[in-house]
């Protein structure tokens, strides 16, 4: 699907991803860097309307895109695609959404972004430490999706309120990645 139809399409949260996709703010220096790239890139993302770093980050990829203008972005329901979405496993075993990848035009990979951040999964997995340090439930050093579920419920509502409060943080932490995932691209234009 385009990211209009992906949109037309969306059973849940549709709302709190338009109002994401309207705030999304893009820094001349970010827009400079994406069209500085020069080359039209094919952009897949497979996400779900129900995953709130999909509600964060779907929406900057498609601000970027429209910044780049020469992004054919298409977006592929995960749980449609799951022979797909086998092909880019988080860490080797997690279907995580959503996953980002860029190809040229001979439909060569060239960069990936995978569910969020580098900096943000630091930032949750020392919210989920702390949650450890007072509840036995959670364990320390352990990813959310590893937790038992009594674990994962402890979590939900503090990585919840930890996103929503580092919103615009995050947002702009998965553009500096892209940009970065992004440089030899530059680099060989």
């Amino acid at each position: 699907m385009t990211f209009a139809e992906y949109v037309a399409q969306m059973s849940e949260n549709k709302e709190k991803f338009v109002a994401n996709y309207e705030k999304v703010q893009i820094s001349t220096a970010d827009q400079a860097d994406i069209c500085r790239i020069g080359v039209p890139l094919n952009v897949l993302i497979l996400t779900e309307d129900w995953c709130g770093d999909a509600l964060t980050y779907v929406p900057v990829l498609g601000r970027l895109a429209a910044c780049a203008g020469n992004w054919n972005l298409r977006i592929f329901k995960r749980d449609e695609n799951l022979d797909l979405a086998d092909q880019y496993l988080n860490f080797g075993k997690y279907r995580s959404v959503p996953v980002v990848v860029f190809v040229d035009e001979q439909m060569r990979e060239l960069g990936r972004f995978i569910e969020r951040p580098a900096s943000v999964n630091r930032e949750r997995q020392q919210m989920i430490d702390a949650v450890a340090r007072e509840h036995a439930e959670v364990q320390p050093g352990l990813r959310y999706n590893d937790q038992s579920d009594a674990g994962k419920e402890l979590l939900t509502a503090p990585l919840r309120e930890l996103r929503l409060s580092r919103q615009t943080a995050w947002e702009q932490a998965a553009i500096e990645e892209v940009c970065a995932a992004l440089a030899n691209v530059r680099a060989a234009a």
